[in-house]
């Protein structure tokens, strides 16, 4: 993620006071526990009562490509603020409902009017196209005839995302008076960018009282009579509504019929494990509702509340993560990067032609180029991850089809790494910022500080990071086959040729036999950052590694100085920039487990796979929704206590989502043999917590079937419960 702190270089518009694009952690999540929906290019984050209050850089709001379109929203009942009750979104993402109650309300005099706990509240919320919608249902449990008031008070301040996770700006655009209807408000801004951006509230019925930035309703309710108040907000680009939005109930049947058709592609799986299950079934949800509908296909934005948009790199290991169960993310993802793939140079963006894009922003100050992500590619990583998902899609799927459509962007990117990425031409892939304006470090550690040498000293460029020689190989390995499949025989042979070099060069110049391990990366001057990283990990999953160096590996990723209890850290403990508490020195990153899980168990070791799943899942269990977020601190884990959380993650987040999916999948050694028509398990091996594994419409071929996993003393056994089509099921050990 964009998290360095360099200095910006401006474009165009005025230049901002400070240019760090990081999160500043002025705020916990994890203390505000806010709640989340989102929708497309729409999302919100709301308190537990389903209010916004945001200061100038909470991360509370409506948020709508880049924007927030409201920045305040509280809801009152006759002045107070309503007691929660309980908070809890649908199982499905779906909806957010938040029940309510009075506390017990004063007159003027200081005398007890009404008592707590006998007006009922329930807000319903969620999002639907670029639009929140709300019921607020309010229901008398007194025996008498009583007098409500509730204010809804609202705001919008039309922050820049940047601007909310920190960055200040001298200027900013004007804001509009607000436009007053009988039952609505029109919000304004124009932006120095010149685009207008509106907020548009509209209120049934129709407010007692409503003004600029709040609406007032009194309910006259009978003994357990409840009457209902419906709020839709639109998150509008220009001033005027193209067309009028659904009712709230047939918008909240479209959204949940949208959302169960996306869902329905995916495998199922149930688990002995009743706690499992409930973390695997909020998974799922949590990458159906980050999906967003691109003209290419689906794909699934990064994370909320910071990544909410198009990454190439994030993209792409979740669909890794998830082609197992939908491959159709994966073809989503490869034929939207494909659209946009860079065509000619352009140092502010780090585009060369045939880079994989690594961000995309929609906002003011991208706008402006007050940040450089309105269409930047300054990822190392994502253009040979790009040709590894196209051939790993393939292995899945056997669409040639779409690897025919692909071939063009696929020799694209691999001329790419020949020639713009290998800077020194020395056959390794290099980066280095083309503009003061880009990311310092371009690997999946991206922070300033995270590329440094054993004593600390930060590394100097063009930098070779291991893991990315790592999807280097697995790109060429891939581009191979591809090949292979498509009759270019010369190709085939000179891809091989070529990962085959950089597999005993990598041997040579990256493992290290006093770490055990492979070193961090090569810096400008080729010297070996000598710093045992999780990043090893990455080249057991693309099978760069040597057998003997991947056990050597393994041993120290699942050392005590390492392996934290609850996965692997980034960085070893006793490491010169160690640091648990930081976002890549010291943290544990899901999806990296999920890789390195799966590299384990390219390799054979199965034990150590089955400890990532189990320490992943063991801090799921603490985990409010049994989420997992993007990242959490890196202390041991101790008994009986949960994992310490990172005060900024994104949650959800989409790689950290999938991967206990993956991991799950390495467990199980599952595999697919297009050709065969066979779904293989290679020596399947089930963690302690869980007996039995069931899996629902796993997909080959346009067959289907439902396969149970069963411990039977130290063994597995497979056993196929309902096959729909030609498929077949094969287990080895």
């Amino acid at each position: 993620m964009d998290s360095f702190t360099d200095q910006a270089g401006i474009l165009g518009g005025p230049p901002p006071e400070d240019a760090s694009y990081g999160v500043l952690a002025r705020a916990s999540l994890q203390e505000i526990r806010t709640r989340t929906l989102k929708h497309g290019d729409t999302f919100g984050v709301f308190d537990h009562n389903g209010d916004i209050h945001a200061d100038p850089t909470g991360a509370e709001g409506l948020f709508h490509r880049d924007t927030r379109y409201l920045s305040r929203l509280t809801l009152a009942i006759n002045g107070s603020r309503p007691l929660l009750l309980s908070s809890t979104l649908r199982d499905d993402n779906a909806t957010l409902t938040c029940d309510l109650t009075n506390p017990d309300l004063f007159d003027e005099q200081g005398d007890l009017r009404l008592e707590h706990d006998l007006i009922h509240i329930r807000r319903s919320r969620f999002l639907w196209k670029a639009a929140c919608y709300e019921r607020i249902a309010v229901r008398n449990f007194l025996d008498r005839t009583v007098t409500v008031v509730l204010d809804i008070v609202f705001e919008a301040d039309f922050a820049d995302l940047f601007e909310v996770r920190g960055t200040t700006r001298k200027w900013r655009g004007k804001s509009h008076d607000p436009v007053v209807g009988q039952d609505s408000v029109l919000l304004g801004y124009t932006g120095l960018d010149r685009i207008e951006r509106s907020t548009y509230l509209q209120f049934s019925p129709r407010p007692a009282v409503i003004s600029g930035g709040r609406a007032r309703f009194v309910l006259t309710l009978e003994p357990k009579e409840t009457r209902s108040v419906l709020l839709t907000v639109e998150c509008l680009e220009g001033s005027h509504r193209t067309a009028k939005h659904e009712s709230f109930f047939s918008a909240i049947r479209e959204a949940r019929r949208s959302l169960r058709k996306a869902s329905s592609r995916a495998a199922a799986i149930i688990t002995s494990n009743e706690i499992f299950n409930e973390s695997l079934a909020r998974s799922i949800s949590d990458l159906y509702m980050l999906m967003t509908d691109t003209p290419e296909g689906p794909y699934p934005y990064a994370g909320v509340p910071w990544f909410s948009t198009v990454f190439g790199r994030d993209a792409l290991i979740t669909a890794f993560e998830t082609l197992w169960i939908d491959p159709d993310i994966a073809r989503g993802v490869l034929f939207h990067l494909a659209a946009n793939q860079a065509t000619e140079m352009d140092a502010a963006a780090d585009a060369e032609p045939g880079k994989i894009l690594h961000e995309v922003r929609y906002g003011e100050m991208a706008e402006l180029g007050e940040v450089p992500f309105r269409r930047y590619y300054g990822s190392i990583d994502s253009t040979p991850l790009f040709v590894m998902l196209a051939g790993a899609y393939l292995d899945r799927t056997g669409d040639m089809e779409a690897i025919g459509a692909l071939w063009p962007h696929i020799e694209a990117g691999l001329a790419w790494i020949e020639h713009y990425g290998d800077r020194d031409g020395d056959g390794y892939l290099e980066y280095g910022r083309r503009s003061e304006q880009g990311l310092a470090n371009q690997g999946w550690k991206d922070s300033h500080d995270s590329i440094f040498h054993s004593d600390g000293t930060l590394a100097k460029g063009p930098i070779a990071l291991c893991e990315v020689q790592a999807y280097v190989y697995g790109a060429f390995m891939a581009a191979s086959a591809m090949a292979e499949r498509l009759g270019h025989a010369d190709a085939a042979a000179r891809f091989a040729r070529r990962a085959e070099s950089l597999r005993h060069a990598f041997a040579r110049d990256f493992f290290d036999p006093e770490l055990g391990s492979y070193v961090l990366a090569l810096d400008g001057d080729k010297r070996p950052c000598r710093v045992l990283s999780s990043n090893a990990g990455h080249a057991l999953w693309t099978g760069i590694a040597e057998r003997a160096h991947a056990r050597s590996v393994a041993a120290a990723l699942m050392g005590r100085a390492s392996f934290s209890g609850w996965g692997v850290r980034t960085i070893a403990a006793g490491q010169s920039r160690y640091n648990p508490m930081s976002y890549h020195n010291g943290s544990v990153w899901p999806h990296d487990n999920a890789l390195i899980a799966a590299g384990l168990a390219r390799y054979g070791l199965k034990g150590e796979t089955v400890r990532i799943l189990e320490g992943l899942f063991a801090a799921a269990s603490y985990i409010d929704l049994r989420r997992l977020p993007e990242l959490f601190c890196g202390f041991s884990r101790l008994a009986s206590h949960g994992p310490t959380f990172y005060p900024v993650a994104c949650i959800p987040q989409a790689w950290a989502a999938a991967a206990p999916l993956y991991t799950l999948q390495a467990c199980l050694g599952l595999r697919f043999d297009v050709e065969a028509g066979r779904i293989l398990f290679d020596s399947p091996m089930l963690p302690d917590f869980l007996n039995t594994v069931h899996l629902k419409r796993l997909r080959l071929n346009g067959a289907t079937a439902d396969i149970s996993l069963h411990r039977s003393g130290q063994a597995v056994v497979v056993e196929v419960e309902r096959r729909r089509g030609a498929i077949g099921v094969v287990t080895t050990t």
